[in-house]
């Protein structure tokens, strides 16, 4: 059985989730390696298990990720060009019901931070904020493994725990707003589960199912306010 009648028969057993897998060479032999998916939400995206990751390094030389999207068309989606461009190998990309193929590759892509869609831990709001802070003022933000559900995530945020060994300082009460402060917020929800980016007199933000946005900072996004932080270190 060559690589892709395996990749493909991998994606149909592990439908309607999302399958991963590892385009392997082995001794000359093109070979795919499956791997588990360890998202909570596999329906939508993947988090290839590491362990297998190193498993399938020590079989072979790795050529490229394999995966699936069960639901929608095999042409990579924004956050598979993100992942592709971290990855730093080509990806293919299978629908496994009408048996397509799609295909990318690192090229450099830099995501816009307007208009893109929403992915639990790939393109959600602290990715926007990590990616303004990146392209905007050329500083590295340290990121979190999203090991929950959104769900789970809105009852136990972990934006407050990590802000001060993200580099941020809460600011005083009264004190003005700059460019490039981040704001803390609840958003339906007692929790303060969403950041967004201040610009000013409006804010950049990516709230959940929606496309990221730059939006006045409007009564209401003022109340939803809780908290403010300025970068520092």
């Amino acid at each position: 059985m060559n690589w892709k009648d395996a990749a493909l028969l991998h994606a149909k057993d592990q439908s309607p989730k999302e399958s991963v897998g590892l385009l392997l060479n082995v001794k000359g032999k093109e070979r795919y390696f499956p791997c588990r998916n360890l998202s909570m939400t596999a329906h939508q995206c993947f988090i290839l298990d590491p362990e297998d990751y190193v498993k399938a390094d020590s079989l072979g030389s790795i050529k490229a990720i394999i995966h699936s999207h069960p639901r929608t068309s095999p042409e990579p989606s924004q956050a598979d060009l993100v992942s592709c461009e971290n990855s730093g190998l080509p990806w293919h990309i299978i629908n496994p019901h009408n048996e397509t193929w799609g295909y990318c590759e690192p090229t450099g892509y830099q995501i816009p931070l307007i208009g893109r869609e929403w992915v639990w831990g790939i393109t959600d709001c602290w990715s926007l904020v990590r990616d303004w802070y990146k392209q905007e003022r050329n500083i590295d933000l340290i990121d979190y493994e999203r090991n929950m559900t959104p769900e789970e995530f809105i009852q136990n945020p972990l934006f407050e725990k990590y802000t001060k060994q993200t580099g941020f300082i809460e600011l005083e009460e009264g004190e003005a707003l700059q460019k490039g402060d981040m704001l803390l917020m609840s958003i339906l929800h007692p929790t303060l589960n969403h950041v967004a980016i201040f610009l000013g007199d409006m804010v950049l933000h990516h709230l959940a199912d929606r496309l990221s946005c730059r939006e006045p900072y409007s009564m209401w996004l003022q109340k939803c306010t809780a908290k403010r932080y300025r970068y520092a270190s």
